[in-house]
């Protein structure tokens, strides 16, 4: 049923708490509203966004399909919550002060309308609408305040919720996605970016330059590096990491091979099984 007409309808009959998690309904004033499944290219942005805004270094929790009880009779879930959301079960009963919906083919245009309302109406700070169709771009709204948009090349911000802006191409990009998610797991661990690890190793190089001559120092000092942002970016991660593959990154001398973890490790769900 579309929003509008349960507007038009009254107050409905149903109750957040009649919601079970994994039903495909949201619940507004009462009425039922189906959530179909997502299309390919939201899928794909929805994780990638996830990713990005999760790794913030700000951010302690996000979460994905937050159910809002916003009261007893409307529970919302945006794509994308950022902030207040709990690791236990049940509904959240405080609304994010970060919200992302992905608006591509099927949108219906007035329920959307109602639930950033509903959503904003609820304590919501920020809500960012990733438009997936004709020129990719994302709408703006905040409580009390005109709408905006942000194109390709300009960047969103949400300050007290997000440390970092955010490139608008980060939402739904995988290739900027990821290193936007790389950038912020190495804040976590304390350094600026991939040049401060590097700089950290140029120096640990350095000083074994010293001893063992100024071209071996170098490539120590990259490996060092490259050691460093991996293990850096798994323990960034909370990624259990196993004795075996311990002793395989202080093993490896090939300073491609470890970078090639490290991006796997920016993205990687589960025990850290990829080294061996």
């Amino acid at each position: 049923m579309s929003n509008r007409h349960a507007f038009e309808m009254g107050e409905g009959p149903f109750r957040a708490d009649q919601v079970r998690p994994g039903d495909p309904y949201e619940i507004s004033r009462g009425h039922p509203i189906l959530c179909a499944p997502t299309g390919r290219d939201g899928a794909v942005a929805t994780l990638v966004g996830g990713a990005v805004l999760d790794s913030d270094p700000d951010v302690d929790r996000a979460g994905i399909d937050l159910g809002v009880a916003v009261d007893a009779k409307t529970l919302r879930a945006p794509d994308i919550a950022v902030g207040n959301v709990e690791d236990r079960p049940g509904w959240s009963r405080t609304a994010p002060p970060l919200a992302v919906e992905y608006a591509s083919v099927g949108q219906d245009e007035d329920e959307l309308r109602i639930k950033i309302d509903e959503l904003l109406g609820a304590g919501t700070r920020w809500i960012w609408v990733v438009r997936l169709l004709g020129n990719r771009r994302v709408e703006v709204h905040a409580a009390g305040e005109p709408m905006i948009v942000r194109y390709i090349g300009e960047q969103l911000t949400a300050p007290g919720v997000l440390r970092n802006p955010v490139p608008v191409e980060a939402l739904f990009d995988r290739d900027v996605g990821f290193d936007i998610v790389l950038r912020n797991l190495l804040q976590r661990r304390g350094y600026d970016d991939i040049e401060g690890v590097l700089a950290a190793g140029r120096e640990e190089g350095r000083e074994a330059g010293r001893e063992e001559g100024r071209e071996e120092g170098r490539e120590a000092g990259a490996l060092e590096a490259a050691r460093r942002m991996l293990v850096a970016i798994i323990e960034a991660r909370g990624l259990p990491l196993a004795d075996a593959a311990r002793d395989c990154i202080s093993a490896c001398t090939e300073t491609d091979q470890l970078q090639r973890w490290a991006m796997t490790a920016a993205v990687h769900v589960g025990p850290v099984d990829f080294i061996r």
